[in-house]
């Protein structure tokens, strides 16, 4: 064998090498490396379109607006059209913001509201035991191509909420959508994110 062709076959052997240890990370690679993706990201901005499916209307309402996120808990999601609203999540406490006031409330007083918000500061964070704390948690994907499907555990939560489905890709978030339990959805659309 001369040695061009030990060369060629060398490098072939290393493709296939390569290959196979891509292969083998992809398969390895799951809920847990998603939830370790997600924990490193301490800071990120995007822009958001969100579309509400509700049984009264024709057509959805269509919401847009600016997400924060600010690692351990901060949550703020403020709503720019048709009107300006926020709802801002930090530590334990919410606050929600409209044209007609401000209100403040705590967490552990409103179970509802802190399921809830740990659907999405939860996974924000990669806190996958807080996550499971509130919701049945199945995963599938890969790396490029995530969803999480959390089904609500107790009883107050899914009379409101029958399912929340999120996807992403590697640590950004894509996509957002609620189920009610009434029949009603939302559908958030993350975009533009920055860190």
């Amino acid at each position: 064998m001369t040695s061009g062709a030990v060369r060629r076959a060398l490098a072939s052997l290393a493709a296939l090498a390569l290959l196979a240890m891509a292969d083998a990370a992809r398969a390895e690679w799951g809920l847990t490396q998603l939830m370790n993706e997600l924990a490193r990201v301490q800071h990120a901005t995007a822009r958001f379109v969100e579309r509400k499916y509700l049984k009264m209307l024709t057509t959805p309402l269509v919401v847009r607006g600016k997400l924060e996120y600010v690692a351990p808990g901060r949550v703020e999601k403020r709503t720019l059209e048709p009107r300006p609203e926020a709802l801002i999540v930090d530590g334990d406490m919410v606050v929600l913001e409209s044209v007609t006031g401000r209100r403040t409330l705590a967490l552990q007083d409103n179970p509802v509201v802190w399921a809830f918000v740990e659907s999405i500061r939860s996974t924000l964070n990669g806190d996958l035991s807080t996550l499971e704390r509130f919701y049945a948690v199945d995963f599938d994907g890969t790396p490029d191509a995530w969803r999480l499907r959390l089904a609500p555990k107790e009883e107050p939560m899914k009379r409101i909420v029958s399912l929340i489905l999120i996807s992403g890709e590697r640590d950004r978030i894509k996509t957002i959508e609620i189920k009610e339990a009434q029949g009603d959805r939302s559908v958030m659309t993350v975009l533009e994110e920055r860190r």
